[in-house]
């Protein structure tokens, strides 16, 4: 009998429906494959930033995730939002170590919102990035983690051989989109390479970046659970962000920073 392409997102609520759950669900409907979610904090937030975040107990957290992991056989695993480390305690306890794991280490919104308690941070380093296929944080979240400012493209390929010989982290794909200049370069880097690969697109003018973060880790997600590759995975998803960006930077939606468009190109959910 057939089934779909299973991927697990566990990630905070959006409720103004530009990132977190939302967009990842968005980006895996998009992109043909079937997800299930556990919901970790709800945020009341929308376009021009968050207003408050409520964590979700850290035992319905496990509830949630034990759950779905009983009844389904994903693909794939994508994390975002945590907020407390007990829902990163949650998650290393019931993880699977055969799936592969997109870790989207959220901790500040495009806003410029905190989302994350600082104690948490230790937690994922110490606990999911090891067990994670790999790493997608942006500048400033690569700032946080590796306790030093990056700004520069050279920087960012020194952060990402960081990652991978201090960290223990098995790949990383640290994103550009902040950085100065006319383009926007993405740094991919798995462990055992000599030379990081560079992934290159032409900067787009536009307000409409909220959720860029989770619907690019999303969309590898997504590529991995169909069954590419890694590098292909991650290919694919940089080029369906920049895609989606384009075909949704005219558009208002809200007073702030709208949503990509997810749905430019919507494919059937597949069946395998």
């Amino acid at each position: 009998m057939a089934s779909y392409p299973l991927a697990l997102t566990i990630a905070g609520s959006d409720s103004g429906g530009c990132a977190g759950i939302q967009a990842d669900i968005k980006t895996f409907s998009s992109l043909g494959v079937f997800s299930a979610s556990v919901i970790t904090a709800i945020t009341a937030q929308n376009t021009l930033g968050v207003i408050d975040v409520m964590a979700v107990p850290s035992n319905f957290v496990e509830k949630q995730l034990k759950a779905v992991l009983e009844d389904f056989e994903f693909g794939v695993i994508k994390i975002g939002m945590l907020f407390t480390k007990e829902n990163v305690f949650a998650i290393k306890k019931l993880y699977k170590n055969n799936i592969p794991l997109v870790l989207d280490p959220v901790m500040i919104s495009t806003s410029g919102n905190s989302l994350i308690l600082d104690q948490t941070i230790e937690s994922i380093i110490k606990e999911l990035f090891p067990i994670s296929t790999i790493i997608t944080p942006n500048l400033n979240e690569t700032s946080i983690l590796l306790k030093r400012e990056i700004k520069t493209l050279n920087q960012m390929i020194d952060g990402a051989n960081d990652f991978i010989n201090k960290y223990g982290v098995n790949s990383v794909l640290i994103k550009g989109g902040h950085l100065n200049g006319g383009e926007m370069v993405d740094v991919f880097q798995i462990k055992g390479n000599r030379e990081a690969i560079l992934l290159k697109s032409n900067k787009i003018e536009t307000i409409n970046t909220h959720g860029t973060g989770c619907t690019l880790s999303s969309a590898i997600a997504a590529y991995l659970a169909i069954g590419n590759d890694l590098e292909t995975s991650v290919r694919m998803g940089k080029e369906y962000i920049t895609e989606a960006i384009l075909k949704g930077k005219d558009v208002k939606l809200g007073n702030g920073h709208g949503a990509v468009n997810h749905f430019f190109n919507p494919q059937k959910l597949i069946k395998i």
